[in-house]
């Protein structure tokens, strides 16, 4: 064989095996990329996750019982940037407890009207009433966070806040009311996959808004802003708790276990009903049920 079919047949050979180099090693970057962004997190199974909430529901609504029969006021605000599963957890705490004494407040735009009262004025008008629990997701914090980084409020308004805001919680809690304050902490590549995600999932688009896009620009900002908060809004009579929340599981396991550590509780559950036969009345003639309009069914 010639030197030159040689040196071709060498080229021809080598070509595939840069083709494969070129590819592992697109691989390896793309690999490495979601490597950076997860291996910081050793992320609960399944199983365990659902062995262990089913375990604090119950606990829940023991606690719920005792708030009740106490006639305490709780309020729990659940704060943090966006995506760090506030709501989620908020979700998992209110799903098996009775909705007339454990009430979701996540309120909207504030109102024009709302604008020129009192700063406060529109989250009092949420506080408990004896034996409730009512969990903000999002609250009168907004004016220390997102409002400040978005510049939606003033220089004066902010630092306003920031003065008035210790004496308001004091009050709450010299009230009577027990005022717990958390904050999820997600880390920026934590917080880019799950804005990645909603955007993937239709079912979850919705939950990414223009402001959430707008937030990732200003992590910064962000971080300053909670910073100055918690230095100024960490009180004694009502502290901030930090739940580490880029594993999603843990965070909602750790996060209700300890708000019940929080606040003592007794078992108050009532033995369970023994139901008598149904008593049958032989009397009653039903209609015939073709009046009634039934929903196809499709499944």
């Amino acid at each position: 064989m010639t030197k030159d079919k040689k040196d071709k047949k060498k080229k021809k050979a080598d070509k595939p095996q840069e083709a494969k180099a070129a590819t592992k090693k697109h691989k390896l970057e793309l690999s490495n990329h979601y490597e950076t962004v997860e291996a910081h997190v050793d992320r609960m199974d399944k199983k365990t996750y659902e062995r262990e909430i089913e375990k604090l529901h119950l606990e829940m609504v023991k606690l719920l019982e005792w708030i009740k029969y106490q006639k305490l006021k709780v309020v729990i605000l659940f704060e943090g940037r966006d995506a760090a599963g506030k709501g989620e957890v908020i979700k998992t705490i209110a799903e098996r407890l009775n909705p007339r004494f454990c009430r979701i407040v996540a309120l909207g735009v504030p109102t024009e009207k709302e604008k020129s009262q009192w700063y406060f004025q529109r989250y009092v008008a949420h506080l408990p009433a004896a034996g409730e629990m009512v969990l903000f997701d999002r609250s009168w914090y907004n004016r220390a966070g997102v409002e400040k980084v978005m510049e939606y409020c003033t220089e004066e308004e902010y630092t306003e806040f920031l003065r008035s805001c210790l004496e308001f919680e004091r009050m709450l809690v010299r009230s009577g009311i027990i005022l717990i304050k958390y904050w999820f902490s997600v880390s920026d590549k934590e917080q880019e996959r799950r804005f990645q995600e909603r955007i993937d999932d239709p079912t979850k688009r919705w939950k990414l808004s223009p402001m959430d896009i707008e937030s990732r620009n200003r992590w910064v900002e962000y971080s300053k802003a909670k910073d100055v908060m918690f230095a100024h809004t960490d009180i004694k009579q009502a502290p901030w708790w930090v739940v580490r929340a880029d594993d999603k599981r843990r965070a909602r396991l750790n996060c209700i276990h300890h708000l019940l550590s929080l606040i003592p509780y007794q078992d108050l559950t009532p033995p369970p009903v023994k139901l008598e036969p149904r008593r049958i009345d032989e009397s009653y003639v039903r209609p015939p049920i073709t009046d009634q309009n039934f929903v196809p069914e499709v499944y």
